[in-house]
């Protein structure tokens, strides 16, 4: 099947990458605003839970976990200490190092943050039969673990 310019396919159907696309966007912009009311970016959940399953962590540690370059988890890392989400000390096995760790208050942001961010997806994923979420949730898992 070839795809004209406008992104259907010779039978003038919306192809599957345009759909994917579609619904990625619903998705970040529905993100971006269950996220407004904590002044956070999609990433900092990603962090929160990071601290929250691995304890306090070194900063390589984190931005390897994050998959981002370590002048980067230092910026995220300022801005959740910023908003008392996560906090930094010494390292005591290496006192030239620094551990981060999530704060009582991040621990609190982190759980309102998974609640509203299921109400969103019940609200999103809601609408498919029990069996196509599970299609869905295979299929999605298929091409995460194809492309590592």
């Amino acid at each position: 099947m070839t795809e004209d310019q406008g992104g259907r396919d010779a039978g003038g159907e919306e192809s599957l990458a345009d759909a994917f696309w579609a619904v990625t966007r619903q998705l970040r912009e529905t993100s971006q605003a269950t996220l407004a009311p904590w002044d956070i970016t999609p990433g900092h959940p990603r962090a929160l839970r990071v601290l929250s399953r691995h304890g306090p962590v070194r900063l390589s540690a984190l931005s390897d976990h994050l998959h981002i370059a370590p002048r980067s988890a230092t910026e995220v890392v300022d801005a959740l200490e910023s908003r008392g989400l996560a906090g930094r000390r010494p390292d005591p096995s290496d006192r030239r190092a620094t551990l981060v760790e999530l704060t009582g208050h991040g621990r609190d942001v982190l759980d309102a943050v998974r609640a509203a961010r299921g109400s969103e997806a019940q609200r999103m994923f809601g609408r498919l039969s029990p069996a196509d979420r599970a299609d869905l949730a295979r299929i999605l898992g298929q091409l995460r673990n194809s492309s590592a």
